[in-house]
């Protein structure tokens, strides 16, 4: 035990290391996190793409597939993105190129697609074979300069060749195109914007380097989806949203209502929120309804064409079209909710979570770099040609001496060189001329090409020399980026619109999404719960465990709320939708809702918003609670009266009238007026009735004009006027008189 144990001996022993495990899979697992954040999941600022877009759009460029040349079979460039670039599978680079020529995945396409490229109903695309494409106006824009040394190369997998390491982007492609990954305990998700606005915000910061992320939300209001569709969060959680880099937008379908005629209607559904599938949308739908969950519905169609076109048919004409779409949203994916975390490569190396302005301020410094690279290499041509071009010139002016020693001597280079002073690359363009260029070769188009390079060159060392006029370069770019997708033009144009959501009523919305059926509450003396279909006069039907009976039973709607209030004062609130069903026996209130072992039902009733109950203790304790304060949201239930036990809640009666009758286990009878008892939403209550033994017996409230009427237990009716219950008028908390002649012997108001 305890000894090292090392693999069976082979040939080559001395090459076996112990590696601890640990250290290993760490080591192992850190590169591979690595990988993935740096070259597949995360966008790198810049140019907004990732490796596998980057590399589609570079080999497409590569293969001289631009927008106004003939479309190539997409399995092609699948091939060279996959033997030059990428070597992973072709399904995933298939499946990415798709996605760039997607109009409803990518707000401004990389790729033209011809051809199935899948729909917004989730189908997936043609096979490559089939499938053709070129690249747009975006791509070139993303790739204009890549010839210039605008930015750097790197070696491809097997260093045949060179890919670059980002593009010059001269199209704000991160915000407007928006990117979505999944790296190793990192994500991003960005939405799509407009171009133009995401121009105008650039243009902004460079006048304004310090401009907050609350003024950039001037010229950037929020997101603007491929798919359009309506987003409804407020001004300030989205300018958080986007100072903090994390938050998101929830976006809402687009409808409108369609008159039918003698007051009939339906509603359309034009635009759908992005990356929701039309067919899953509609068939989703079409469970709820089947599944009774849509009650103001009655049926659901897709007449989509080219368009998108939903059409939702109410129940009746009487439903309100905002209430049914509410509870549509609340239930379906019409609403959903577009996370935002712009987690990106910064400079290319490194991941963090960016903000609005922080995000543009990168691109732009990334756009000056490349103006200054293009710049450079612009000069360094300029400055090639000008000595080539002063040769020439030397060549023209004594061009009988050229040819002279090119005819007589065995090395001419030299000579020449010596001659005139030339250098190596002047002579070897003089050498390579051909004889047809000497007629062209006049000294006025020579002087006139090398003015026009001296001229531009001294441009471009004052641009490199100037801050200003390099960020009035940049700035004239956006300004073009911005005039070709400008907001008048149908691709610029904002598909996203604004608004606030519709203030419906809550308690409606819920009632829409349950379909109104009459049922019967029963409440057993244990404590099980069941709801029978339909209203049910007779109770004595009803079957119950052995040594259990009936304690409570009263008809309802699966749409009221049952509130049940226990011994302990504690109250609790049902849906009459979630009740057990009336097969068997129900289920134990305590499996539905925290009830204390030693409370019991004290009663269960129809939720009235608008009904007052008094609620009264054993020791004859009470106070007014409104019913909208016994309704608790949570299995725990709400605290209304605070009793201690051996006391308990005995009592709730409905509050009317203006006085209370109250009858003690001593049969002594008070009436008082009902403003002397306090309403609380909790609490301990006042005295009622004083007692010196025993506690209450009944309580009922009353308006003392009608007088008080009581029933016997043979059934017969008394009433007692005002004038006849004179004796029995007090104040509260006194002890009150002998109950007059006739009432009954249960000391109870009803028999």
């Amino acid at each position: 035990m305890g000894q090292e144990i090392l693999p069976p001996s082979g040939g080559d022993d001395d090459n076996i290391q112990p590696v601890d495990l640990k250290a290993a899979l760490e080591q192992r697992y850190l590169a591979y996190a690595l990988s993935t954040i740096m070259h597949r999941a995360l966008p790198d600022v810049r140019d907004g793409l990732k490796p596998v877009h980057r590399r589609i759009v570079y080999a497409m460029n590569e293969m001289g597939l631009r927008p106004n040349t003939a479309f190539r079979k997409c399995a092609k460039i699948v091939g060279e993105v996959m033997g030059n670039y990428h070597p992973h599978g072709d399904q995933s680079i298939y499946d990415a190129l798709a996605r760039l020529a997607q109009d409803f995945s990518q707000r401004y396409t990389l790729v033209n697609g011809q051809g199935n490229f899948g729909n917004i109903d989730g189908d997936s695309p043609a096979a490559m074979r089939y499938t053709e494409s070129k690249m747009t106006a975006v791509s070139e824009l993303l790739l204009e300069g890549i010839d210039q040394d605008a930015v750097d190369f790197r070696d491809t997998y097997d260093e045949s060749n060179t890919e670059p390491v980002v593009l010059p982007g001269a199209f704000p492609n991160l915000l407007a195109n928006g990117s979505s990954g999944i790296a190793v305990g990192m994500a991003t998700s960005i939405p799509s914007h407009n171009a133009h606005e995401l121009c105008d915000a650039a243009l902004h910061l460079i006048k304004h380097p310090d401009a907050t992320v609350e003024k950039l939300v001037e010229f950037i209001p929020g997101p603007d989806f491929p798919t359009g569709g309506i987003i409804i969060d407020s001004r300030d959680s989205i300018i958080e949203s986007y100072r903090t880099g994390r938050g998101g937008f929830r976006v809402r379908a687009k409808w409108q209502t369609e008159d039918l005629g003698r007051g009939g209607y339906q509603i359309v559904i034009t635009e759908i929120p992005f990356q929701v599938q039309k067919s899953r949308l509609i068939e989703k739908i079409a469970e709820l309804l089947i599944a009774r969950k849509l009650p103001l519905l009655e049926d659901i169609r897709d007449e989509s064409a080219e368009d998108i076109r939903v059409v939702l048919v109410p129940k009746t004409r009487s439903v309100d079209p905002t209430i049914l779409m509410e509870s549509m949203f609340k239930l379906t994916e019409l609403e959903s909710r577009f996370p935002l975390n712009m987690n990106v490569l910064s400079m290319g190396r490194i991941p963090r979570v960016m903000a609005l302005n922080e995000v543009l301020k990168e691109w732009l410094d990334h756009r000056r770099e490349v103006l200054q690279r293009r710049s450079r290499f612009r000069l360094a041509a300029i400055d090639r040609r000008l000595e080539i071009l002063g040769g020439l010139l030397v060549a023209y002016l004594n061009i009988d001496e050229v040819i002279r020693i090119i005819r007589e001597e065995d090395e001419p280079k030299p000579v020449m060189m010596a001659r005139w002073d030339l250098t190596d690359n002047q002579v070897e363009a003089i050498l390579n001329m051909r004889l047809r260029a000497l007629r062209k070769l006049e000294e006025f188009e020579i002087r006139k090409e090398f003015d026009e390079l001296t001229k531009e060159k001294g441009e471009i060392e004052t641009l490199l020399a100037s801050d200003e006029k390099q960020w009035q370069t940049v700035a004239w770019e956006i300004g073009e980026v911005k005039k070709k997708f400008a907001k008048a033009t149908e691709v610029g144009r904002r598909r996203t619109q604004f608004a606030d959501a519709p203030e419906a009523d809550e308690e409606a919305i819920q009632q829409a999404m349950i379909e109104k059926e009459p049922i019967t509450v029963v409440i057993s003396e244990k404590g099980w719960i069941r709801a029978l279909k339909g209203h049910i006069a007779d109770t004595a039907t009803l079957t119950f465990k052995e040594g259990d009976g009936l304690k409570i039973a009263f008809p309802a709607q699966t749409t009221d709320k049952i509130l049940i209030v226990t011994t302990g004062g504690k109250a609790f609130t049902l849906g009459g939708d979630k009740l057990p069903g009336g097969r068997g026996h129900g289920e134990p209130l305590r499996i539905m809702v925290d009830m204390d072992n030693d409370q019991a039902v004290l009663t269960a009733f129809v939720h009235d918003p608008a009904r007052k109950q008094l609620i009264v203790s054993t020791a004859g304790n009470g106070f007014v609670v409104p019913e909208a304060e016994l309704v608790a949201n949570t299995r725990k239930g709400k605290q209304i009266m605070n009793v201690a036990l051996p006391e308990e809640t005995q009592l709730l009666v409905p509050v009317s009238g203006d006085h209370v009758a109250v009858v003690g286990e001593n049969r002594k009878l008070l009436v008082f007026p009902l403003a002397q008892v306090p309403e609380m939403s909790r609490g301990k209550g006042v005295r009622l009735q004083r007692y010196k033994d025993g506690g209450i017996s009944d309580v009922r409230c009353f308006a003392i004009s009608d007088g008080l009427i009581w029933e016997d237990s043979a059934g017969r009716t008394f009433t007692k006027n005002k004038d006849e219950l004179a004796e029995w008028l007090a104040d509260r908390a006194t002890a009150g008189r002998t109950v007059p002649k006739g009432f009954p012997r249960s000391g109870k108001f009803a028999g």
